[in-house]
């Protein structure tokens, strides 16, 4: 896994959504640069379609309320427009690197957990999205309060 940097996260917030409401809805699209690794965090209404490129190589995530409780949902496009193996690399890719997404979505939206700090403890389920049963998934990745950033 790739190390989190907090000077590399840009974070933009749309459609009249704050620092810290609304909690339903509020959608998160990031993506980023394989140049300057830097990581790209818009937080809206819906999500942020004019940044997702022909790669699908965003994380979108969303908080949807379920029986009474919280749930973040993460969905990743694991096939795009590739054949088995070269969607089993980006399913081990994803893999590597989803926990980094999560802390930078943690930490670009610190300020809406500390208002809402409940929601640190509330569950991740992470939708692997593929054509192929053996890829087609989806789990639990714990909470946020596991993704916190604290510099070393």
């Amino acid at each position: 896994m790739s190390t989190f940097n907090p000077d590399k996260l840009f974070v933009e917030y749309r459609d009249g959504v704050t620092p810290t409401q609304p909690i339903i809805p509020r959608h998160y699209t990031l993506t980023h640069s394989d140049i300057t690794a830097e990581l790209f965090l818009t937080i809206g209404f819906r999500f942020a379609e004019d940044k997702i490129t022909q790669m699908r190589d965003e994380v979108l995530g969303e908080w949807k309320l379920v029986n009474d409780h919280y749930v973040y949902h993460v969905y990743l496009e694991i096939d795009a427009q590739f054949n088995l193996p070269m969607a089993s690399i980006r399913n081990a890719v994803f893999r590597r690197e989803l926990p980094l997404a999560l802390q930078a979505i943690r930490y670009g939206d610190r300020k809406f957990f500390r208002v809402h700090s409940f929601l640190d403890y509330s569950p991740i389920l992470i939708h692997f999205n593929s054509t192929y049963p053996s890829l087609q998934t989806t789990e639990y990745w714990g909470t946020f309060a596991m993704y916190t950033y604290s510099p070393s």
